[in-house]
């Protein structure tokens, strides 16, 4: 076990904007792993985001991303409980990733819950039919298909997709761990996509 020093610690603060005890006690945890301390740390953020999130978000901003060229827009509505949250660099850096995500990934949805029903129904038809189109024994398809359905939802939502920027954690956490930072709740309320030529029109939510 590496031992803790102050500069460790430091430098775990550095990287995730945690207290001094609680990047110590997260170094504690790991055995000194820098890396493996701000898992930790993440999922220590998970759990007190969780507490947050019924606290009301009246605050925010919107922020804007335009790709270079000018053929693809996006702006996202962010929602956090005070002003003087919203007026910070980790909340405006926070939006400004979200717009960035939302331009690259192309999400349909913000979160899990908000896929509509009979979407999800034809995407569990389509896995099941390919998995028995693959010759698998049907007492194993429904765990396949249930497997592929999470893939989806990485793929159409954005709570659930690997964030841009670092693929170890979904935007997801990314979010949380910005709550555990700053102490309020913060929530994506809206986001809309414009690409230049895209007969279908902005994709919102």
């Amino acid at each position: 076990m590496a031992e803790i020093t102050a500069q460790l610690v430091k430098q775990l603060r550095e990287r995730t904007g945690a207290g001094m005890m609680e990047c110590k006690s997260a170094l504690q945890e790991a055995g000194g792993d820098l890396d493996n301390a701000e898992v930790v740390l993440r999922k220590r953020g998970l759990s007190s985001a969780a507490k947050k999130a019924a606290r009301a978000t009246r605050q925010g901003i919107v922020g804007a991303y335009i790709h270079p060229g000018a053929q693809l827009g996006v702006l996202v509505e962010v929602n956090c409980e005070s002003d003087f949250v919203a007026r910070t660099d980790e909340f405006k850096r926070l939006v400004h990733d979200l717009a960035m995500q939302v331009a690259a990934a192309d999400p349909r949805y913000l979160r899990r819950e908000e896929v509509p029903a009979a979407a999800l129904e034809q995407e569990r038809e389509i896995q099941r039919a390919r998995a028995l189109g693959e010759g698998k024994p049907e007492k194993v398809v429904d765990k396949m298909v249930e497997g592929r359905l999470s893939k989806f939802y990485e793929e159409v939502c954005l709570y659930e997709q690997p964030f841009i920027k670092d693929n170890t954690m979904t935007v997801g956490q990314l979010i949380a761990s910005t709550i555990a930072k700053t102490g309020e709740n913060i929530a994506v309320s809206r986001m809309v996509r414009f690409k230049v030529g895209d007969t279908g029109g902005a994709a919102e939510s």
